[in-house]
């Protein structure tokens, strides 16, 4: 009972359209206000002077004289377009305009007023931006080495637009290289297990650790002499050269 008594909403106007099959061939400039103001049209209030002025078979020049709600026909590109006005009259030379209707065809709309027609246009606008972004997300993929990328290869036009387009060689990277920053952060975490955590030497490189040990301490020892000696050496040969000097000659009287 509760859903059969909510009042349901008001279909949009903009989306109804209304015409008659046996009058829409006679339509003219003289008939299209008869046409118009049919009761079975959704669009025509019947409380209006339009109608008073039926009912008491008057002319459609006595509308002027009048006050209230009237339809006028506004304009007219013969044979298929027409223009009904709908708006409220004051005095003879005054009339407030509350909307427009357009016959094409034989065919009654309603015509839209500026507010419907913007909105119309920016929700068509954010509606294919919409799509847009949506069909731009779908080829975007993401590797740890790469980062972001455009993959479209499943778009054959994309695909082979990209093919032809000219290539940056820095851009062309062997996907196992990685950056910089990973292999220099990958090494110095090896380095820091290897410092925490360092491997056994096995008993047999022992055993040969050791006379490489003892060859090198004495290859050391042998060095540190031979240093000593060559330190030594060219004070000796100085002093020998000044000792085995010849001695002075006489003089003869």
């Amino acid at each position: 009972m509760a859903n059969r008594q909510m009042a349901q909403a008001p279909e949009n106007p903009l989306r109804l359209s209304w015409h008659d099959t046996q009058m829409m061939a006679t339509l003219s400039p003289q008939t299209v206000m008869d046409y118009f103001c049919r009761k079975s049209n959704p669009f025509y209030d019947h409380v209006c002077n339009n109608e008073t002025i039926r009912m008491q078979r008057l002319g459609i020049e006595h509308l002027h004289n009048m006050v209230g709600m009237e339809y006028i026909l506004l304009h007219v590109a013969e044979p298929i377009l027409y223009v009904i006005r709908k708006q409220h009259r004051y005095n003879p030379s005054e009339a407030t305009p509350i909307a427009d209707y357009y016959i094409i065809g034989g065919t009654v709309y309603k015509a839209p007023d500026l507010a419907n027609v913007i909105n119309a246009r920016i929700l068509n606008t954010v509606v294919n931006l919409q799509s847009a972004f949506e069909e731009a997300s779908s080829y975007a993929r993401y590797h740890p080495n790469k980062g972001y990328y455009w993959d479209f290869s499943s778009n054959k036009v994309l695909s082979d637009k990209s093919k032809n387009d000219k290539k940056d060689p820095n851009a062309a990277k062997d996907d196992n290289s990685g950056t910089l920053f990973q292999k220099q952060r990958v090494d110095m975490l090896l380095a820091e297990l290897l410092r925490k955590f360092p491997p056994p030497i096995p008993p047999m490189l022992q055993n040969l650790q050791q006379p490489l040990q003892v060859a090198s301490g004495t290859e050391g020892s042998m060095g540190a002499n031979s240093a000593e000696n060559h330190a030594i050496g060219p004070l000796d040969v100085a002093t020998e050269s000044i000792d085995m000097k010849p001695p002075p000659e006489k003089k003869s009287k």
